[in-house]
């Protein structure tokens, strides 16, 4: 190339040069809110959120780059929520993000124009939240934990495991003013497994450590420990007092039999957590919340600890190990 055609060059790329870093630097900061009752030290919410920062991203969306991401989480009773939430609608998001039913609820409450994508929700249609799957409206839409027929595989797991269980503690927390939809299914599903099913309403740990005890001064009991967020705050503490009264107990979340719990069978909320990212995506390429369906899980986890069941003095049968998604040794 002669000097002066690349002079030319130079000069003509230096010259849109600074057009295209303007165009760049003006693009608009977009906003997303995140609330949750779980605390944010908690390792599935740390690994939930790093899923859906991860899937943003290859969407195009970078945390302090043209997103900016606002967290609100721990919340411990319902005043603290309502303020939090307060303090995310006063942000005004283009989107928020919701994990659980009662954050959720708390959130419409606190604003019925800002976009709101929710996950890990039980019954979204039974708690009231939305009226229809298909086409939810208003400003809310997102992804639903389970349907009730987990319920069935949850004593199904016990009673397999422990065939001589008759009586089975399920915990339920009141802040969550959960709808009758699960435990309904449980109750109808319990007569078939000849078990007695009983349901704990609790609020701290003093609560748990007194009610399950209790319940285990009678022989041949087991445990259900559904979506809470007092499963959430206490898990460690409820993990250790199944072990310990020697309760086989079943648990929503795979992270829980990681952390010692015998059974876990549910569906995979790391997942759930890219698919909101995908539905934020929309939502801020302009999309209504309103016109997207609540999606329901596809795919269920069975993940058994062997070391807990050894400890409890349980055989799994080798046909529920051949199941299993994932094995603990």
């Amino acid at each position: 190339m002669r000097r002066r055609e690349f002079i030319t060059v130079v000069g003509s790329v230096t010259a849109t040069w600074p057009l295209r870093v303007r165009a760049q630097q003006s693009e608009p900061m977009r906003s997303i809110a995140v609330f949750s009752g779980i605390a944010g030290d908690d390792p599935e919410l740390r690994e939930r959120m790093a899923a859906f920062r991860q899937e943003l991203q290859k969407l195009g969306w970078a945390d302090g780059h043209n997103l900016r991401i606002d967290f609100r989480e721990g919340a411990v009773d319902a005043a603290r929520y309502r303020k939090l939430a307060e303090e995310l609608a006063a942000l005004a998001p283009d989107v928020i993000l919701t994990t659980g039913g009662y954050s959720t609820m708390v959130m419409m409450q606190a604003t019925s124009t800002i976009p709101i994508v929710f996950t890990s929700v039980s019954d979204a249609v039974g708690s009231g939240l939305i009226d229809n799957l298909a086409r939810p409206g208003g400003n809310v839409t997102g992804f639903i934990l389970f349907e009730y027929s987990m319920a069935t595989k949850w004593l199904e797991l016990i009673k397999q495991s422990a065939p001589n269980t008759k009586r089975i503690a399920v915990l339920r927390d009141p802040l969550l003013n959960p709808s009758s939809g699960l435990w309904a299914a449980i109750q109808t599903a319990a007569p078939s497994f000849g078990v007695e099913v009983t349901p704990f309403n609790l609020r701290n740990a003093t609560e748990i450590e007194r009610a399950l005890t209790g319940f285990a001064e009678v022989p041949n009991g087991g445990l259900i420990a559904p979506p809470s967020l007092l499963f959430y705050r206490e898990r460690n503490l409820i993990i250790s007092l199944a072990t310990r009264l020697r309760l086989p107990a079943v648990y929503f979340t795979s992270f829980a039999v990681r952390a010692g719990g015998l059974f876990s069978y549910g569906p995979n909320s790391i997942e759930q957590s890219r698919q909101a990212a995908g539905y934020v995506n929309r939502i801020l390429q302009g999309e209504k919340p309103g016109d997207l369906p609540v999606q329901q899980p596809t795919k269920f986890e069975l993940v058994i600890n062997i070391k807990t069941a050894k400890a409890l003095g349980l055989v799994i049968p080798p046909t529920l190990l051949a199941r299993a998604d994932e094995v603990i040794e």
